[in-house]
């Protein structure tokens, strides 16, 4: 598809969100620790809100410093998730009109245009545009803000949200997805979570918990694939001004990739892009030996759950 096919992409100018207040959308946030996964909506009111929202907007702009990591390093998704989309929803992704928001570097637009949709991307950050248009030439994308759509009512078929949904305000990121939705559109959500049943990743999972302090202990999943859909489906439309119909399902999928790539991918998530290089650093230099102790031959075999939620627009 051409960028000037899609309604509302212009070829032309960048076009830019609305003003509006909260967190930017964020890229393709969480996948390998799971510490980006937490659904803070912001909806305390006062100073405990106003820092809530400053820590997670710095959080999620941090990603623009490391695109290019996080592009070569992050986990991609399985094609079962996008049959369990389609079968949630009852249409196919083939010709329809995809919005995908908070686009981060396209891991989930090129995929969903190898589906056939027909893909805008929507990414607040200026470095992590950069460098979706250097890895996925011919997607349009805008800059904008889940927030707050810079698009015109009523134009998309899905709404979808790789990874991205839990740097929004659902207070306003769930009127304007219904806003911009088509009458029987969906709006589309999903993490790639740890599968903490496995050993090795629950211990990972302590030693970063250790590592980071307990807060980062209740944004996890609980180990399988009932606790993960529980937990994330209660939360994920906390503050929205009602809840919506929705379905969820929970796919189990795995890749192998070196220690070296495992690390990066684990390190490229906020929690240790705010922390700095040295902090940074002597995580690694534990964790390496931890890896090389259960995989001898330098492969890591990452497991992962990834939770899908759909609501559909009535």
């Amino acid at each position: 598809m051409t960028p000037s096919s899609h309604p509302d992409a212009d070829t032309g100018t960048e076009a830019k969100a609305p003003a509006a207040t909260g967190a930017a959308t964020g890229p393709d946030a969480p996948a390998g620790t799971g510490t980006d996964t937490g659904t803070d909506t912001g909806t305390d009111t006062g100073v405990g809100a106003d820092a809530r929202n400053r820590t997670r907007a710095t959080r999620a702009h941090s990603f623009n410093t490391a695109a290019a990591q996080y592009a070569a390093n992050r986990p991609s998704y399985p094609p079962a998730l996008f049959d369990a989309i389609e079968e949630l929803v009852g249409r196919s992704l083939t010709g329809a009109q995809v919005v995908d928001v908070g686009a981060g570097t396209g891991i989930a637009s090129a995929l969903l245009r190898a589906r056939g949709a027909h893909v805008l991307a929507v990414e607040p950050g200026e470095g992590m545009t950069a460098e979706f248009r250097r890895t996925v030439p011919g997607i349009p994308v805008v800059r904008g803000d889940g927030n707050a759509l810079p698009l015109l009512d009523a134009r998309a078929d899905f709404l979808t949200y790789a990874q991205s949904w839990h740097w929004t305000d659902p207070a306003r990121s769930l009127p304007e997805a219904f806003r911009v939705l088509r009458p029987g559109g969906a709006l589309a959500l999903w993490w790639n979570t740890d599968a903490l049943d496995v050993p090795w990743i629950a211990a990972q999972t302590r030693r970063i918990e250790r590592y980071f302090g307990d807060e980062q202990a209740s944004k996890r999943g609980t180990g399988s694939k009932e606790g993960v859909a529980g937990t994330r489906t209660e939360r994920a439309f906390e503050g929205a001004p009602h809840v919506p119909d929705h379905a969820h399902r929970v796919v189990r999928w795995s890749r192998r990739v070196p220690v070296d790539t495992h690390l990066a991918n684990i390190t490229s998530h906020s929690i240790f892009l705010v922390l700095g290089e040295e902090g940074t650093e002597a995580f690694l230099a534990e964790e390496r030996a931890h890896l090389l102790e259960a995989f001898p031959d330098g492969q890591v075999e990452e497991v992962y759950d990834v939770l899908v939620i759909v609501a559909t627009r009535s």
